[in-house]
């Protein structure tokens, strides 16, 4: 009678655990919580398999690659957005750029750097740093923000002074942005590694 408990107990653990494991999305895992789907993981932490490509939904609708997930830290990376290099702002511009829910588990960790760039003057009362040594100027010149040389533009280290949940973008401010998470100093360009840094609460 015990060993048929046990083994029952097994069978119920292995159950639940293959109902929070969702599939592979093309090559990438989808750790719990993480959930593409209503039968895995956690629907709090929905994410999105489109096209073998696992995807994270903006509060404003727009979709972001996800470039690597780790459930040890709780935090995941998604791609900046792209800059429409003839107009230099980016593609979410028309939505005011990154903008999170902030009744879900997810918010922007502090270690992105992040550019904005093609800012108006206004961008000069803030604290950020639009020094000629600024992040931004480095990313200028290389070619993925060589659509944006020679316009005003900013950096700052995304810290709990600023809110957690949104990069913004405006006509008007700052068409457009880019983040490197993790950055040094010292780090060449072509070193850098472009993404924005999600952290999740771990589920109850």
């Amino acid at each position: 009678m015990a060993l048929l408990v046990v083994f029952l107990f097994f069978v119920l653990v292995a159950h639940v655990s293959a109902l929070d494991a969702c599939p592979k999305c093309g090559s990438m895992e989808v750790p719990y919580p993480l959930s593409t789907d209503p039968n895995c993981g956690d629907s709090r932490y929905r994410v999105y398999c489109n096209n073998d490509a696992l995807e994270f939904l903006s509060a404003g609708g727009f979709f972001y690659k996800i470039l690597s997930v780790n459930p040890t830290s709780y935090k995941l990376v998604i791609s900046p957005p792209l800059i429409i290099e003839n107009t230099c702002s980016s593609s979410d511009l028309i939505l005011g750029g990154l903008r999170l829910d902030e009744n879900l588990p997810f918010n922007i960790s502090k270690r992105n750097t992040v550019m904005l760039l093609n800012c108006s003057e206004n961008i000069l009362l803030s604290p950020l740093n639009c020094s000629a040594y600024s992040f931004c100027r480095q990313f200028e010149d290389a070619d993925e923000g060589s659509g944006c040389k020679g316009k005003l533009c900013c950096h700052f280290l995304k810290d709990a002074s600023m809110t957690s949940h949104q990069i913004r973008v405006r006509v008007g401010g700052c068409t457009a942005y880019t983040s490197v998470v993790d950055i040094k100093p010292d780090d060449p360009v072509d070193s850098w590694n472009y993404g924005i840094e999600l952290q999740w609460l771990p589920p109850n």
